[in-house]
């Protein structure tokens, strides 16, 4: 019999071993999809596979579209097999870096070979499934195309400098445009297409195995984006079309100053008399890409720190409150599974746990965080779980296991470690310490980051928050994914009765 219980691996996509210097969605993500059935797991959790950009640090937080795709999740060897190039198109690979992407290099090496097929499919006219999806993604597609057409056209500057009649998008200046770059347009088009179609072939080829895929929405989308600049109604700005007011979140134990993000804040009022359109249009093709989806920095969907757009720091912001009772009641209309993940890390307060209970949306639990006191009823401590939440070991903002054991932890920490596990603890077992933690918990869900379960140390580490370089760079070789790695994860997936059903168990 099936049971709530269920556990799977978070794994961003670039970090997947290819030959191209990047993870795509090619081959080698299909053959990850096999590992995660034959280890017995349930989930694929990913990050935001949003356009990503190297002057800010390739963050898939920080993207120009929160609907787009990031052109270089592009699998060539896919498109060799999809009939859009042929073997002899791809050239030869550079020797990339096997353990850290280079951005500059992939990008150098893939551009090229995306336009080629652009080249080659236009000789060929446009099919039928190019057709429906150009037809279903319009609402956010032609915008997105021109925006990237305009920006270009600019040398990169943001979108508030442009030509007035383009910043305010009088229709007869777009039409123009859209006349004067036709050709960028339709090939950015198509790459999209592109994107899509792989991706759309590949989380089915994770459905059919049993495994159901968690993307990741970042509540706040960048300024200079084509989220801002299509839909400036439903952004605080001024009459210029400049933020006056941003987001962040105020002053802790953490940070006497806060933390000044700069996205620019929504106008809640203007959302709601829109019957959140906006948002509703974002999670339904969100959802449509994947099965469930965890929302980033939750609490700002029930009241967000709003500080004034001149300040340098975030101590004089202000808490506004979200009108999050209407917003979650329309999402709920919209979507009645609710199949939602509340990030709800940090400082929380009560008025988030009751929207996020109220509407049955599982929490997030770190163990990682569970040994900084002596304290029987810390949140984080596993016998405190409720069957509700989903429990990780750390996630793609902290240390790896081994890493906080070997470079955070203090002697202190690790001594309450080895208490509350009954025995001692070390570098080279810390990891499994942590999983066998979360995955005998009564949590309903676990989901280990992938370096956790291979037991890495910091250098494995995906992202250091409030730092703009050497992030979101860390790949998996492929001789990590080999089949003791996958009996160990499944040998314990079962044992906490967490394992999806294999063809051979009855049903």
């Amino acid at each position: 019999m099936t049971t709530q219980r269920a556990s799977g691996i978070l794994l961003h996509v670039t970090s997947i071993p290819t030959d191209y210097g990047i993870g795509d969605f090619g081959p080698a993500a299909y053959r990850f999809v096999d590992f995660l059935q034959e280890a017995r797991q349930s989930y694929w959790q990913v990050l935001p596979l949003n356009p990503t950009d190297i002057a800010h640090g390739n963050s898939p937080y920080s993207s120009v579209s929160a609907f787009a795709m990031e052109p270089l999740l592009i699998s060539p060897e896919q498109l060799v097999a999809d009939g859009y190039l042929e073997q002899d198109d791809l050239g030869k690979a550079p020797s990339f870096r096997t353990h850290r992407i280079d951005y500059k290099a992939v990008v150098d090496y893939k551009v090229p070979i995306l336009h080629r097929a652009w080249e080659r499919a236009r000789q060929g006219g446009r099919s039928d499934a190019y057709e429906t999806f150009l037809e279903n993604s319009k609402h956010w597609l032609d915008d997105f195309v021109l925006f990237l057409a305009l920006k270009r056209d600019a040398g990169g500057a943001v979108w508030n400098t442009w030509d007035a009649s383009l910043r305010d998008r009088r229709s007869d200046a777009l039409a123009l445009a859209r006349e004067k770059f036709v050709e960028d347009i339709e090939r950015e088009k198509f790459i999209q297409f592109l994107l899509f179609e792989q991706w759309e072939k590949l989380k089915a080829y994770a459905n059919e195995r049993g495994v159901q895929v968690i993307g990741d929405i970042p509540i706040y989308v960048n300024y200079d984006s084509v989220d801002v600049w299509s839909n400036p109604g439903i952004f605080k700005l001024d009459a210029e079309r400049r933020p006056f007011c941003v987001a962040g979140v105020p002053p802790d134990y953490f940070s006497e100053t806060g933390q000044l993000w700069g996205n620019p804040v929504y106008d809640w009022q203007a959302l709601e008399d829109s019957g959140f359109e906006w948002w509703l249009r974002r999670l339904g093709h969100t959802l449509h890409l994947f099965d469930k989806v965890r929302i980033d920095h939750f609490r700002g969907l029930v009241a967000y720190w709003e500080v004034p757009a001149d300040e340098e720091t975030a101590i004089n912001g202000t808490w506004v409150e979200v009108p999050s009772e209407a917003f979650f009641d329309a999402v709920r209309k919209r979507f009645p599974d609710l199949p939602i993940i509340a990030e709800d890390l940090g400082h929380i307060t009560p008025d988030v746990w009751e929207v996020r209970d109220r509407y049955g949306f599982p929490g997030m639990k770190l163990v990682l965080f569970a040994f900084g006191e002596e304290n029987p009823e810390h949140p984080y401590q596993p016998h405190n779980f409720p069957a509700n939440c989903i429990a990780y070991t750390g996630t793609h903002d902290n240390n790896t296991a081994r890493g906080w054991y070997e470079t955070e932890a203090s002697e202190e920490d690790k001594v309450r470690l080895n208490e509350y596990v009954g025995y001692d603890v070390t570098a080279e077992t810390v990891h499994l310490a942590l999983l066998r933690l979360i995955m005998v918990s009564v949590a309903d869900t676990v989901v280990v980051p992938m370096q956790d379960v291979l037991g890495l140390d910091a250098d494995s580490r995906m992202n250091v928050p409030s730092t703009s370089n050497g992030n979101w760079g860390w790949r998996l070789h492929d001789a990590q994914l080999h089949d003791d790695v996958a009996e160990l994860l499944a040998s314990m997936t079962v044992r906490y009765n967490r394992a999806q059903l294999s063809s051979s168990d009855d049903t």
